[in-house]
């Protein structure tokens, strides 16, 4: 099981770990206290994060470059606390958490957090 888990992440780009295998590890590593940040795991799951805010990024930048109207207007920098993306990822149905991608849960906190204006 764990080795098929591992073949299936290898295959992945970064950003695409869906929410459940997320919330599943992260959960796992929450067990441990403050040495789960010294984990394989850990830093698995904090590249997920940084993979999935690069992608967003380039995507709103190219959105602008282009005339595009975004689905989101984030600051330029702006903090998000691990306690915060962890509520987020666990505000998504259980049913609905392997269908939806690191990613695309970031995509959707940006959205809440930073609508554009009408």
């Amino acid at each position: 099981m764990a080795l098929g888990a591992g073949v299936m992440l290898c295959g992945m780009a970064p950003g695409d770990m869906s929410v459940a295998a997320f919330l599943a590890r992260a959960t796992s590593l929450e067990r441990l206290g403050p040495l789960a940040l010294a984990t394989p795991d850990a830093q698995l799951l904090k590249g997920e994060v940084i993979a999935a805010g690069k992608r967003y990024k380039a995507r709103i930048d190219a959105e602008r470059k282009a005339g595009r109207k975004t689905t989101s207007c984030p600051p330029e920098s702006g903090t998000l606390t691990p306690e915060q993306w962890m509520a987020h990822l666990r505000s998504y149905p259980a049913e609905r958490r392997r269908s939806i991608s690191v990613y695309s849960a970031f995509d959707g906190l940006m959205r809440k957090r930073y609508p554009c204006p009408a």
